[in-house]
């Protein structure tokens, strides 16, 4: 271990934790915690299980309250094979790494346990998830009969490790000082505690509907600071029931620097932090956490105290507040593709993006196309758009946002715009941007349409516009790429990953810096508010710095 984490309730130390499927849920999170956010000591990754599990559909949060949330993500992880690999990667830390291991029967916790171990500081056993399938979570760990049970063949068949095991319990029981004591007479060396609380079903302020997207008719858990006070009585409890030579790791609404300290306080030797992260920039996560380990230390300490974290860094409005439209219009641009017009304007900004939602089939992000009409294009390439596309004029669809954030683009005199399918709907925002840069632009655009392009009509007003059809070779606008000015151009690229890969090699060939060429990096965001993880790119959240990232970023990360 590189810590030791015994007594320190009793020391008044403060050691901080990220919490199991927040914010270090990717090997380039992980990593990015461990060399930049220095008040980190723990640093726990998501819940892995044997297979590969795909969770649930989004969307998968809600914030009901200021601060207060509903999830529901359902234990997405890549599996156990790939999860090794992941973790592989990033060794070795300066850090503690707290791997979560997820399952249904005692020999699927030992095969995790054998796998992981090798790799791991401490091991820690969701016992407690409230919205996983039948079998796994809180199914096991509601019980102390079952739960202890489940632990003492764990501990026969692995016997001593090397590493640590730690029992993540679930505070929606009313004997859980006798569980904690159950399974630590089982062989488990620690508690963690607490989960979140529920589930219960959350619903929607404006549609008067159940949010959450899952096979538990919409129920999801309640986390961040409306568990609060649960975690510090559960955790009070815990302690009184192991006495004080067991380490707990306590969480459960923790966001400033009183908060933590009320968990130490109640008896947690490091506390984690998880859902607060949502209401704080990622750029800042690192000054924001310092300054909660500095308070609840002078909080324990009696020490003068100058300031809160939560005042200074947080942003306390609602941030996945939905709002209706009325679909107004329904363009069919292609078999696949159709330009979708709704009631409602928007200032979205080139780089940041909304979700559309649907009671009904729930929730993917979108690109804004036009802020005025508010205007989308969708494709066809799933459950969602298939069924968004089923929606007639009249009908109502609702979004949440904005997220992401402007791209932020070296002033030059030229540009050279390429985009991709139905890339092109990030192309009209970005004109705009650059029209009042005075920026002359021009536009190359692939498609699949003999159409041509899907905005060619509103795109042709701000300079040269060149839209050729794939014709069975994809990407065939690639072609067309000629940067003669290229110390004086820029480059913007949009599309599938593979296209933008390519333009961006073909136009770096010609001339054109790295940092100044400027790619699209849509990745899949599930949360849209800094907690899920999804769409890293890099250490760099998308829905916090924007889809825009440069080429020598995304060479240097290896992400493209």
């Amino acid at each position: 271990m590189k810590l030791n984490l015994v007594h320190n309730h009793l020391k008044g130390k403060v050691v901080l934790s990220t919490v199991s499927g927040v914010a270090s849920t990717k090997p380039a999170l992980i990593k990015y915690f461990d060399e930049r956010i220095a008040a980190v000591n723990i640093i726990t990754t998501k819940s892995y299980q044997v297979l590969p599990n795909p969770g649930n559909r989004e969307p998968i949060i809600c914030e009901m309250e200021n601060g207060s949330f509903g999830n529901s993500v359902g234990l997405r992880n890549p599996g156990m094979v790939q999860g090794i690999e992941d973790i592989k990667s990033v060794l070795p830390l300066n850090n503690m790494l707290n791997v979560s291991l997820s399952a249904s029967s005692v020999e699927d916790f030992i095969t995790l346990i054998r796998a992981f171990s090798p790799w791991a500081d401490c091991l820690e056993l969701n016992f407690s998830c409230p919205h996983a399938a039948v079998g796994y979570g809180s199914s096991i760990g509601s019980s102390a009969k079952i739960a202890g049970e489940y632990v003492k063949k764990i501990r026969e068949a692995v016997g001593v490790l090397d590493v640590p095991i730690y029992v993540k319990l679930t505070p929606n029981v009313d004997n859980l000082g006798q569980i904690a004591k159950a399974v630590i007479s089982a062989g488990a060396n620690g508690i963690v505690a607490i989960n979140t609380v529920g589930p219960v079903v959350h619903i929607d302020a404006t549609s008067k509907k159940p949010i959450l997207n899952n096979n538990l008719g919409g129920k999801g858990g309640m986390s961040g600071k409306w568990v609060h006070q649960k975690a510090i009585e559960s955790i009070k409890v815990i302690r009184k029931a192991i006495g004080d030579d067991i380490v707990i790791i306590g969480m459960g609404g923790a966001d400033s620097g009183q908060s933590v300290a009320d968990l130490i306080k109640a008896g947690a030797d490091a506390v984690g932090i998880g859902s607060a992260l949502a209401k704080v920039k990622q750029k800042d996560w690192s000054e924001y956490l310092d300054s909660v380990k500095v308070e609840a230390q002078n909080i324990l300490h009696n020490t003068k105290i100058v300031g809160t974290a939560s005042s200074v860094f947080m942003d306390n409005k609602i941030k996945t507040k939905y709002i209706a439209h009325k679909i107004i219009s329904l363009y069919s641009h292609s078999e696949d593709i159709v330009v979708m017009t709704v009631s409602g304007e928007m200032n979205c900004k080139a780089g940041e993006y909304v979700f559309l939602w649907h009671p009904d089939f729930g929730e993917k992000p979108f690109s804004v196309a036009k802020n005025k009409p508010l205007t989308f294009i969708v494709k066809k390439r799933g459950y969602f758009t298939e069924q968004l596309l089923k929606l007639k004029v009249g009908d109502t669809i609702y979004s949440r946002g904005l997220y992401g954030k402007e791209v932020m683009n070296e002033q030059l005199p030229k540009a050279v715009l390429i985009g991709g399918g139905t890339g092109e709907a990030v192309l009209s925002l970005l004109a705009e941007k650059l029209q009042k840069e005075n920026t002359s632009m021009q536009f190359l655009v692939g498609t699949t349409s003999s159409k041509g392009g899907i905005l060619e009509e509103d795109l042709k007003k701000y300079g040269p516009y060149l839209a050729i059809v794939d014709n069975g070779k994809p990407g065939r606008i690639l072609d067309s790429i000629k940067i003669k000015d290229f110390e004086n151009t820029a480059v913007y690229i949009v599309g599938p990953e593979i296209f933008m890969k390519k333009a961006a090699e073909r136009v770096s060939k010609q001339g054109v810096k790295a940092n100044r060429i400027y790619i699209s990096m849509e990745k899949n965001s599930m949360c849209g508010i800094g907690v899920c993880g999804e769409c890293a790119c890099g250490w760099k959240l998308t829905c916090q710095w924007g889809t825009f990232m440069t080429y020598s970023y995304l060479l240097k990360e290896k992400v493209l």
